[in-house]
Protein backbone atom coordinates (compact mmCIF):
# COMPACT_ATOMS: atom_id res chain seq x y z
CA UNK A 1 0.00 0.00 0.00
CA UNK A 2 1.25 3.51 -0.71
CA UNK A 3 3.05 5.09 2.22
CA UNK A 4 1.71 8.58 1.61
CA UNK A 5 -1.90 7.79 2.51
CA UNK A 6 -1.75 7.87 6.31
CA UNK A 7 1.28 10.02 6.98
CA UNK A 8 1.23 13.73 6.24
CA UNK A 9 4.51 14.97 4.76
CA UNK A 10 5.89 18.19 3.33
CA UNK A 11 4.64 18.86 -0.20
CA UNK A 12 8.06 18.62 -1.87
CA UNK A 13 8.40 14.90 -1.11
CA UNK A 14 7.52 12.62 -4.00
CA UNK A 15 7.06 8.82 -4.16
CA UNK A 16 10.76 8.07 -4.43
CA UNK A 17 11.81 5.96 -1.41
CA UNK A 18 15.21 7.66 -1.12
CA UNK A 19 13.39 11.02 -0.95
CA UNK A 20 10.87 9.78 1.62
CA UNK A 21 13.66 8.37 3.82
CA UNK A 22 15.64 11.59 3.52
CA UNK A 23 12.62 13.67 4.52
CA UNK A 24 11.61 11.34 7.35
CA UNK A 25 15.04 10.78 8.88
CA UNK A 26 17.43 13.57 7.92
CA UNK A 27 15.89 16.80 6.65
CA UNK A 28 15.79 19.44 9.37
CA UNK A 29 17.61 17.36 11.98
CA UNK A 30 20.24 19.61 13.63
CA UNK A 31 23.80 18.67 12.64
CA UNK A 32 26.79 19.98 14.57
CA UNK A 33 29.47 17.69 13.14
CA UNK A 34 32.05 19.69 11.12
CA UNK A 35 32.56 17.15 8.34
CA UNK A 36 28.84 16.41 7.97
CA UNK A 37 28.20 20.15 7.68
CA UNK A 38 30.96 20.46 5.10
CA UNK A 39 29.44 17.56 3.14
CA UNK A 40 26.02 19.22 3.08
CA UNK A 41 27.49 22.56 2.06
CA UNK A 42 29.28 20.86 -0.87
CA UNK A 43 26.23 18.81 -1.90
CA UNK A 44 23.91 21.84 -1.77
CA UNK A 45 26.42 23.62 -4.00
CA UNK A 46 26.60 20.83 -6.58
CA UNK A 47 22.81 20.69 -6.56
CA UNK A 48 22.55 24.26 -7.92
CA UNK A 49 20.29 24.16 -10.97
CA UNK A 50 19.32 20.52 -10.44
CA UNK A 51 16.90 18.65 -8.21
CA UNK A 52 17.94 17.46 -4.76
CA UNK A 53 16.79 13.98 -5.78
CA UNK A 54 19.58 13.85 -8.37
CA UNK A 55 22.10 14.63 -5.62
CA UNK A 56 20.59 12.14 -3.16
CA UNK A 57 20.87 9.39 -5.74
CA UNK A 58 24.55 10.23 -6.23
CA UNK A 59 25.42 10.92 -2.58
CA UNK A 60 26.91 7.51 -1.76
CA UNK A 61 29.17 7.72 -4.79
CA UNK A 62 30.13 11.30 -3.93
CA UNK A 63 31.24 10.12 -0.50
CA UNK A 64 33.38 7.47 -2.13
CA UNK A 65 35.15 9.64 -4.73
CA UNK A 66 35.39 12.69 -2.47
CA UNK A 67 37.07 10.76 0.35
CA UNK A 68 34.05 11.02 2.69
CA UNK A 69 34.37 14.79 2.33
CA UNK A 70 37.61 14.90 4.27
CA UNK A 71 39.02 18.37 3.42
CA UNK A 72 42.62 17.28 4.12
CA UNK A 73 42.30 14.65 1.39
CA UNK A 74 40.27 16.78 -1.04
CA UNK A 75 42.89 19.55 -1.19
CA UNK A 76 45.33 17.00 -2.66
CA UNK A 77 43.13 16.47 -5.75
CA UNK A 78 45.21 17.29 -8.83
CA UNK A 79 44.38 17.80 -12.50
CA UNK A 80 44.51 14.04 -13.16
CA UNK A 81 41.98 13.42 -10.40
CA UNK A 82 39.77 16.29 -11.67
CA UNK A 83 39.83 14.83 -15.19
CA UNK A 84 38.89 11.43 -13.80
CA UNK A 85 35.99 12.98 -11.87
CA UNK A 86 34.80 14.76 -15.02
CA UNK A 87 34.39 11.34 -16.67
CA UNK A 88 32.57 9.82 -13.67
CA UNK A 89 28.81 9.43 -14.33
CA UNK A 90 28.28 8.80 -10.60
CA UNK A 91 28.67 12.50 -9.83
CA UNK A 92 27.60 15.80 -11.38
CA UNK A 93 30.26 16.34 -14.03
CA UNK A 94 30.73 20.06 -13.86
CA UNK A 95 34.29 21.39 -13.71
CA UNK A 96 33.35 24.54 -11.80
CA UNK A 97 31.52 22.54 -9.16
CA UNK A 98 34.38 20.05 -8.77
CA UNK A 99 36.91 22.88 -8.50
CA UNK A 100 34.67 24.70 -6.01
CA UNK A 101 34.68 21.59 -3.85
CA UNK A 102 38.50 21.56 -3.77
CA UNK A 103 38.55 25.31 -3.16
CA UNK A 104 36.04 25.01 -0.31
CA UNK A 105 38.10 22.27 1.31
CA UNK A 106 41.06 24.70 1.31
CA UNK A 107 38.91 27.45 2.83
CA UNK A 108 37.58 25.04 5.46
CA UNK A 109 41.15 24.22 6.51
CA UNK A 110 42.08 27.89 6.48
CA UNK A 111 39.33 28.57 9.02
CA UNK A 112 40.60 25.65 11.09
CA UNK A 113 44.12 27.11 11.04
CA UNK A 114 42.65 30.32 12.47
CA UNK A 115 41.22 28.28 15.33
CA UNK A 116 37.67 28.57 14.00
CA UNK A 117 35.42 25.55 14.50
CA UNK A 118 33.37 25.10 11.31
CA UNK A 119 30.22 24.13 13.19
CA UNK A 120 30.40 27.21 15.46
CA UNK A 121 31.19 29.38 12.45
CA UNK A 122 27.99 28.29 10.67
CA UNK A 123 25.67 27.99 13.66
CA UNK A 124 26.52 31.52 14.82
CA UNK A 125 24.09 32.81 12.16
CA UNK A 126 21.17 31.33 14.10
CA UNK A 127 22.73 31.96 17.54
CA UNK A 128 23.56 28.28 17.95
CA UNK A 129 19.99 26.98 17.96
CA UNK A 130 17.43 26.06 15.31
CA UNK A 131 14.84 28.61 14.23
CA UNK A 132 11.37 27.09 14.56
CA UNK A 133 9.22 28.25 11.68
CA UNK A 134 5.46 27.79 11.44
CA UNK A 135 4.59 27.34 7.79
CA UNK A 136 1.05 26.31 6.89
CA UNK A 137 1.66 26.15 3.14
CA UNK A 138 4.61 25.14 0.98
CA UNK A 139 4.33 28.45 -0.86
CA UNK A 140 5.07 30.36 2.36
CA UNK A 141 8.53 28.80 2.75
CA UNK A 142 11.12 31.31 1.52
CA UNK A 143 13.95 30.51 -0.91
CA UNK A 144 16.28 32.73 1.10
CA UNK A 145 16.23 35.01 4.14
CA UNK A 146 18.35 37.86 5.57
CA UNK A 147 20.18 35.17 7.59
CA UNK A 148 21.06 33.12 4.50
CA UNK A 149 22.13 36.39 2.83
CA UNK A 150 24.49 37.06 5.73
CA UNK A 151 25.82 33.49 5.73
CA UNK A 152 26.45 33.60 1.98
CA UNK A 153 28.21 36.97 2.22
CA UNK A 154 30.42 35.79 5.10
CA UNK A 155 31.33 32.50 3.39
CA UNK A 156 32.21 34.40 0.20
CA UNK A 157 34.36 36.78 2.21
CA UNK A 158 36.22 33.72 3.51
CA UNK A 159 36.78 32.51 -0.07
CA UNK A 160 34.08 29.83 -0.37
CA UNK A 161 32.40 29.26 -3.75
CA UNK A 162 28.97 28.02 -4.90
CA UNK A 163 27.35 29.35 -1.75
CA UNK A 164 24.79 31.87 -2.91
CA UNK A 165 21.98 32.81 -0.54
CA UNK A 166 19.52 30.22 -1.97
CA UNK A 167 22.13 27.47 -1.58
CA UNK A 168 22.79 28.67 1.98
CA UNK A 169 19.08 28.59 2.83
CA UNK A 170 18.64 25.07 1.44
CA UNK A 171 21.69 24.12 3.51
CA UNK A 172 20.16 25.68 6.65
CA UNK A 173 16.96 23.70 6.07
CA UNK A 174 18.85 20.45 5.52
CA UNK A 175 21.10 20.68 8.58
CA UNK A 176 18.36 21.82 10.93
CA UNK A 177 19.32 25.47 11.41
CA UNK A 178 15.70 26.13 10.54
CA UNK A 179 12.76 23.80 10.99
CA UNK A 180 10.93 24.25 7.70
CA UNK A 181 8.74 21.18 7.92
CA UNK A 182 5.16 22.26 7.30
CA UNK A 183 3.15 22.38 10.50
CA UNK A 184 0.86 19.57 9.36
CA UNK A 185 3.84 17.36 8.48
CA UNK A 186 4.36 14.48 10.91
CA UNK A 187 8.04 15.46 11.27
CA UNK A 188 7.32 19.05 12.35
CA UNK A 189 6.88 18.30 16.07
CA UNK A 190 9.56 15.59 16.11
CA UNK A 191 12.14 17.96 14.61
CA UNK A 192 10.98 20.76 16.89
CA UNK A 193 11.78 18.59 19.92
CA UNK A 194 15.33 18.08 18.63
CA UNK A 195 15.85 21.86 18.60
Amino acid sequence: KPMNTKIKRCGWVNDSQIYIDYHDQEWGVPIYDDIKLFEFLILEGVQAGLSWLVVLNKRAHYRKVFENFNPTKIIKFNQTKINRLLKDPGIIRNRLKIEACINNAKMYLKLQEQGIVFSDFLWQFVDGKPIQNCWKKESHVPANTPISDAMSKTLKKHGFKFIGTTICYAFMQAVGMVNDHRMDCFRYKEVKKLG
